[in-house]
């Protein structure tokens, strides 16, 4: 039934409106479905929404075994179908375009949306009974994928359960299972559900409705906003809104408690449960699972997710940042999950199931060179790491190795006995140092997860990355301690030193890192964590939008360890500064000391050369890492160098910069201070921090190249560099090709490219590149046939013959002109060539396909106040490059990232710049 438009009336059935945006009317149907419980003996009308008429219109007809499957879908408290018009009309658009069929089913639950309205109490058993009955009458067949939100999720959950033969995958959109005890719940749910407001908040007027509409972020259409109010006008239409909130099970004693329990269980159990189509495979699979997820929703919020994701580890997970509860309005759900399927779904099917990494018998943990060094006679009372910042006047804190290797063992054992098992989330809010050394090490060898965000995110950025990630323990100093119990960060605290019990009490501390390991002094540890388990969470810098959870298993973190080991060539003798805090925690994995010089790690330009050289003469390293931000400040302090100093330095024998490209005057700069070392400059990213590496030399022989951007050198060790061509649009559409002088994005493979972004599940999905299976050489012959994983860096630039690579910026910050994309890094190097520019940045002006190029620069002396360039400066800049420059601003400084304090913020300046140019009034970019 197809027909109709009336106005509902109470109790009846009928069909919604033929005019809703975005809602065809064919979709809609009745159906009757013969009662259960408490409906038993009556006949009960549901409607619904249905693409098969749809389906079969394309030339896909449900009973002819073109369908891929079917998505039952099911809407939660206050909405109803309409919630899920965007993916019935996707599901018809990929049929129509000879993709996937799936044919899908969204039901208005009974006394929701245009579904009958009984009168009746119904709870949580009901409900999963009622949709029972609802695809019985349907007579739906396999393969189901269950799509839930709300309490929609639940109940959908409760149907794949109990229907495991006919269950292809579940997706979730914010929901829950299950709610800790002795937690309140959501504060939404605690007043509309109080005594004396839940009927007039959800019955006698709309006021649950339209807290819930208002929730959309952006803001819903009036159009659509009216849409999901249609079916709920008056008083008589709204009881279901109000037993839906009367029937949330609060605690044990709530009559929906026990069915609650039983779908949490069941779910859990889908992790491990194999699903119909891999039956008679030897290995049991768990039932593919995706949740999309609106973070910022006031009701299923994180917490959620993390029991979710606790029950179905396997899941894939995308939260959206921004996105609200009604994430399927806010963000494009349908396309991602469509796309899911054809992917996850598709991988478990008749002939076996997920494929699996084989163990590696080579993989030797982070941990084993710390154990073996400790265990050895002749190194055990060596030191390990020493920590320049103990405060002034006071000698550095030296550890040696077998007192790191007894402090690790007891943490770790302290940790396990508390409880925390493989695959717990640990945040570490620690300085690098001996106490964080200790802690990092002690995760790993029990499994835990070590989250490692650090300040430099700033507290919002550090808020969303720890809240991101859901840990279990946060163990931190008083300053982080303090952030995460003013801003509600979740997780078991525990502090970095012992703290007088007030100020323990008013942090929410429970113990200390000393305490947990009197607690595991002399306790067994857990079985060792394999090489495809997680190990660790690494944040990106937040440069290029909201920072992101880089995961790595223990073989990745490994492969790491070696390929820089073996690069440069560190042996146990060796010695390292680190002034960079991703590499700040090797040391004893690559059983060679550490020391960390005085800085403050979340601001790289507190460092100076007069505490590289205090760590170097305390350490006799023989490598120093910085960042290109601390180097800065290195040069400009060392004049501040004694005798003594500059003879420690110059006992380094290499030196790196790590965290972004720096050009050959800086690097020339820090020969002088260490002129016995030799200067590399490797490049990488949070999600694979080695790829290239170049040297001073190098540099200096690319300086005569014809080429422009920066030379990051060749490939380390087995890494592998292509390039994805960009098209007139600026898109990298070309196929990664190794053919050098193409403009293109950077895709990069390695042993220790990262394992996924962490709960960026449709971010991780777009930044895999297919790619020709195999290796890669310069000539593109394919050596090895085993697939690669490749990663698309967001890098843009070029490889030249000699198999070198060349940065020329960002994808975001590429300059599409009339006459095709710019590259900005080239004409910035040139335009830094002027006599009075310290910096500059090139960005792009006007709109899409018509950009101008503008160059934003640091002067020397620093300009007073942003503006436009006088006349001379403009001049002197114009005549460096033959690129027609627009205009030419100053700035006192140029805007660069949180983190590195060197990435040059190209987006921020590019909307400052079409301000300026507008006519706006000075200010800072």
């Amino acid at each position: 039934m197809t027909a109709g438009a009336a106005r509902p009336t109470t109790g009846a059935a009928s069909l919604p409106p033929r005019d809703l945006p975005g809602l065809d009317p064919s979709w809609s149907r009745l159906v009757d479905v013969p009662g259960v419980g408490i409906d038993a003996g009556h006949a009960r009308q549901w409607h619904c929404l249905d693409t098969a008429d749809a389906l079969a219109r394309a030339g896909v007809p449900v009973t002819s075994g073109g369908l891929a499957g079917t998505i039952l879908a099911v809407h939660g408290n206050p909405t109803w179908s309409y919630l899920w018009r965007s993916i019935a009309a996707e599901s018809v658009r990929a049929a129509e375009a000879g993709e996937p069929a799936w044919r899908v089913v969204a039901v208005d639950q009974l006394e929701m949306g245009y579904s009958e309205r009984t009168g009746l109490h119904r709870t949580l058993p009901q409900r999963v009974a009622d949709l029972a009955a609802f695809t019985d009458a349907l007579q739906l067949e396999g393969p189901v994928v269950t799509l839930g939100h709300d309490w929609g999720g639940v109940i959908s959950l409760g149907w794949a359960i109990d229907h495991p033969e006919q269950l292809a995958a579940v997706a979730l959109l914010n929901t829950a299972v299950h709610h800790p005890a002795g937690v309140p719940i959501p504060a939404p749910l605690r007043l509309a559900g109080a005594r004396g407001v839940l009927a007039a908040s959800t019955v006698a007027t709309t006021a649950f409705l339209d807290t819930t509409l208002a929730l959309a972020s952006p803001a819903l259409a009036p159009d659509v906003k009216a849409a999901f109010r249609a079916p709920y006008g008056s008083a008589d239409r709204r009881g279901g809104i109000g037993n839906f909130v009367a029937d949330i099970p609060v605690d044990e004693r709530h009559e929906s408690f026990p069915e609650l329990e039983r779908i949490a269980a069941g779910v859990a159990a889908l992790g491990a449960a194999t699903n119909s189509a891999a039956a008679n495979s030897a290995a049991a699979d768990p039932v593919p699972a995706l949740m999309l997820w609106g973070p910022s929703d006031p009701v299923f919020g994180d917490r959620y997710l993390d029991d979710l994701a606790d029950r179905l580890p396997h899941a894939d997970i995308h939260r959206f940042e921004g996105a609200s509860h009604l994430v399927a309005e806010d963000r494009p759900c349908a396309p991602a999950v469509l796309n899911w399927l054809k992917e996850s779904v598709g991988r478990v099917g008749a002939e076996g199931a997920v494929s699996r990494p084989p163990t590696d018998p080579t993989f030797t943990p982070l941990w084993r060179p710390l154990e073996s060094r400790a265990a050895t006679p002749a190194t055990a009372d060596a030191t390990a790491v020493i920590d320049m910042a103990t405060g002034r006047g006071r000698s550095p804190r030296r550890v040696t190795w077998r007192q790191l290797d007894a402090r690790v063992r007891d943490i770790a054992a302290g940790l396990h006995a508390m409880g925390v098992r493989k695959g717990d989330r640990v945040s570490l809010l620690v300085k690098p140092g001996p106490t964080l050394t200790a802690v990092l090490y002690a995760c790993l060898k029990i499994g835990a997860i070590v989250v490692v965000a650090d300040a430099g995110l700033g507290v919002k950025g550090l808020t969303r990355a720890v809240r991101g990630s859901w840990p279990d323990l946060i163990i931190g100093e008083r300053l982080g301690l303090a952030a995460a119990r003013a801003l509600g960060w979740p997780g078991t605290r525990i502090s970095a030193e012992r703290l007088p019990k007030a100020a323990a009490l008013a942090l929410g501390v429970t113990r200390s890192t000393r305490d947990v390991a009197d607690l595991g002094a002399g306790q067994p540890l857990p079985a060792e964590p394999g090489p495809a388990d997680d190990a660790a969470i690494l944040f990106t810098s937040g440069s290029t939008g909201p920072a992101k959870g880089v995961v790595y298993t223990h073989g990745q973190l490994s492969a790491l360890r070696d390929v820089l080991g073996t690069h440069l060539g560190i042996t146990a003798d060796t010695g390292l500064v680190t002034g960079f805090a991703p590499f700040a925690l090797l040391g004893p994995a690559l059983g060679t000391l550490s020391a960390t010089p005085d800085m403050d790690v979340s601001a790289p330009r507190t460092l100076t050369a007069t505490a590289v050289a205090a760590a170097v003469t305390a350490s006799d390293a023989g490598i120093v890492f910085l960042s290109p931000a601390a180097i800065l400040n290195v040069v400009e302090t060392a004049d501040a160098l004694t005798h003594d100093d500059r003879a420690a330095l110059a006992r380094v024998h290499t030196f790196l910069s790590t965290g972004a490209p720096i050009g050959e005057p800086m690097l020339r700069a820090v020969a002088r201070l260490m002129p016995n070392a030799t200067p590399h400059t490797p490049y990488g990213m949070t999600e694979c921090l080695l790829v290239a590496d170049i040297t001073l030399a190098g540099v200096s022989d690319a300086a005569a190249a014809p080429d422009t951007g920066v030379c990051v050198g060749t490939p380390i060790g087995d890494n592998q560099v292509l390039v994805s061509a960009l098209d007139s649009d600026g898109d990298a559409t070309g196929t990664p090709s190794p053919e050098p002088g193409v403009l293109g994005e950077i895709v990069v493979s390695a042993p220790h490219l990262k394992s996924h972004y962490d709960r960026l599940h449709l971010t991780d999905v777009a930044a895999t590149r297919d790619t020709p299976a195999g290796r890669v050489g310069a000539a593109g012959a394919v050596s090895r046939p085993e697939p690669q994983r490749w990663h698309r860096t967001g890098d843009i630039g070029h490889l030249d013959a000699q198999g070198r690579l060349w940065i020329e910026g960002r994808i975001q910050h590429v300059i599409v002109t009339a006459d095709g994309p710019l590259a900005p890094v080239g004409p910035e190097q040139q335009v830094e060539s002027a006599d009075a520019v310290r910096r500059a940045a090139v960005v792009g002006v006007g709109p899409h396909g018509l950009r101008q190029a503008v160059a934003v620069v640091e002067t020397t002396p620093a300009a007073r106040r942003p503006g436009l360039a006088d006349p001379q400066l403009t001049a002197a800049v114009r005549a460096t490059t033959e690129l027609p420059l627009a205009a030419v601003l100053v700035v006192p400084q140029l805007p660069t990232d949180v983190r590195h304090n060197s990435k040059i913020d190209r987006s921020r300046l590019s909307e400052w710049a079409d301000r300026m140019l507008a006519g706006a009034k000075p200010s800072a970019p």
